[in-house]
């Protein structure tokens, strides 16, 4: 059975939030937030947008960072996620390739390539954030 996506109209988003529908309005202008629209032109945001809006808010209000900043900070998160998915892409060749070896070949090659993650932008902005509240 196929699940089926939830969408929010900005005025629900807005109190989900406590912020403003202008401000949402805002980060659209900024292409911060790209919400679908219905036929009548109604914004209607996704889980995802919702995501993204809740590490907007993060960067905004816990850490200080302005619109131009996050801006920034989602184009890098983006190109990270992106070079994240090629690593994996070719770690997966690399493990196939080295199943096909067999015997001696097998011994000299690499034994188990270590499959590893990039860490989240969110831990380390976080990290930094406890850090920075301990002192």
């Amino acid at each position: 059975m196929r699940k089926r996506k939830a969408y929010y109209t900005i005025g629900v988003v807005a109190k989900m939030y406590n912020i403003h529908p202008q401000t949402l309005r805002l980060y659209e202008r900024e292409g911060l937030l790209k919400p679908s629209r219905t036929e009548g032109n109604t914004r209607l945001y996704t889980d995802e947008d919702l995501e993204r809006l809740e590490f907007i808010l993060f960067l905004t209000r816990e850490l200080g960072v302005n619109l131009a900043g996050v801006d920034i900070i989602l184009n890098l998160k983006q190109q990270i996620e992106e070079m994240q998915k090629q690593i994996d892409q070719l770690m997966e060749f690399i493990q196939n390739e080295l199943s096909k070896l067999q015997g001696e070949a097998y011994q000299k090659a690499i034994v188990k390539v270590p499959k590893t993650k990039v860490v989240k932008l969110e831990e380390i902005l976080v990290a930094k954030q406890k850090e920075k509240d301990e002192k």
